[in-house]
């Protein structure tokens, strides 16, 4: 099995897994072979990539952590519960507003108690990068993406349950505040002007200011809206935090919301490849970043996971068959395309190996939706 861009999809393929709408509804089963009317009728669900079954990929297990099942009813909790609390902004001490809140938490405790159940029983590099991806608001899935990354983490480090249940949640709302500024702003392709910048910075006391009001939530908890982006040589915002001035929480949450949103297209930039992501917190690991969650980040997550289609920079392309726990970003690899992007016998090349070392994953679309 394999996962490609729907871009590189031809008619004939078989489907590997079901594909499901944003509301968990089986949209396509398993074994399904797609015609060009089908193809057509999944870009217009925004279906993004896709898993196949093919013979050039046979042999290849793919495991993820988080069942897609369990990420949809996850998209939808977060989507509804956000929603429902950035309603006490406005509605203040409103009954409704209140109960709806606290009914939003509850929700989300029970969609991050079965992630953490997932996580646990599944100990390995987590899977996350290569899902069949259904365009979502960019809020919804970036709140999953670091609410299952930060469990992951907070396991590495070995924290107690409660912590780690309290890491999720504030994962969950860190980007609640956006909510309230303008999405104009927030979908600009353009550079934004220093006015709108400060405006944009504003979601995290906002999201603060609004987490508060709900008393089922732990103060910690909003403190990771509040301080997901400071950083620890006091050049983050909004209020220049340094060192141990950022609390615990907020510096696990601060290393994967930027993985996670260099990693992911936004209307002004492209996505950047998963290990580009690791460099750029590498570079600012012990002065942007805590070192020690940067180090234990790249050891807890699959960046090119087995099954992902990917190109090299001479050219050839293949399928990650192995992943190389040592050197995230240097897999082995199944090739199945030479340079001039015709068929060949599909065969192993190990990109750690000494023969091997000028080679690099330059593409790889199922990664890097537009």
């Amino acid at each position: 099995m394999r996962l490609i861009s729907l871009d590189q999809c031809q008619a004939g393929i078989k489907l590997g897994r079901p594909i499901y709408n944003e509301n968990g509804v089986v949209l396509l089963a398993e074994g399904v072979e797609l015609t060009d009317k089908l193809i057509d009728k999944l870009k217009q669900y925004n279906v993004s990539t896709i898993y196949i079954e093919d013979a050039a990929s046979e042999g290849i297990e793919i495991v993820d952590a988080i069942p897609e099942e369990l990420r949809m009813e996850a998209i939808n909790t977060i989507k509804v519960g956000l929603s429902d609390i950035a309603q006490l902004s406005v509605a203040h001490s409103n009954i409704q507003s209140m109960m709806k809140s606290g009914r939003a938490i509850r929700s989300f405790q029970k969609i991050f108690r079965g992630i953490i159940s997932n996580l646990t029983e599944n100990r390995m590099a987590i899977n996350l990068l290569a899902t069949t991806k259904i365009q979502e608001s960019y809020v919804y899935t970036h709140s999953l993406n670091v609410a299952i990354y930060s469990c992951q983490l907070a396991l590495e480090n070995g924290l107690p349950l409660k912590d780690i249940e309290e890491i999720g949640l504030g994962a969950m709302l860190h980007d609640l505040g956006k909510l309230y500024v303008s999405r104009d702003i927030l979908q600009k392709p353009g550079k934004l002007t220093d006015e709108e910048f400060e405006q944009v910075k504003q979601h995290c006391q906002l999201g603060f200011d609004t987490i508060r009001k709900v008393h089922e939530i732990p103060l910690p908890v909003a403190h990771c809206a509040l301080q997901h982006h400071e950083r620890i040589d006091g050049a983050g915002y909004p209020r220049g935090l340094t060192g141990d001035e950022i609390h615990r929480y907020a510096k696990i949450i601060s290393v994967i919301d930027v993985f996670d949103a260099v990693t992911n297209p936004r209307p002004y930039r492209s996505a950047e490849l998963p290990h580009k992501g690791l460099e750029l917190l590498y570079a600012g690991s012990g002065t942007q970043f805590d070192s020690r969650q940067v180090d234990m980040f790249k050891k807890c997550i699959a960046i090119y996971p087995p099954g992902l289609t990917v190109k090299l920079n001479d050219g050839r392309v293949g399928i990650v068959s192995e992943y190389n726990f040592h050197a995230v970003g240097r897999p082995q690899i199944r090739i199945i395309q030479d340079a001039e992007q015709q068929k060949v016998k599909p065969y192993e090349i190990d990109l750690t190996l000494q023969e091997n070392l000028t080679l690099e994953i330059v593409e790889a679309a199922a990664l890097l939706p537009s």
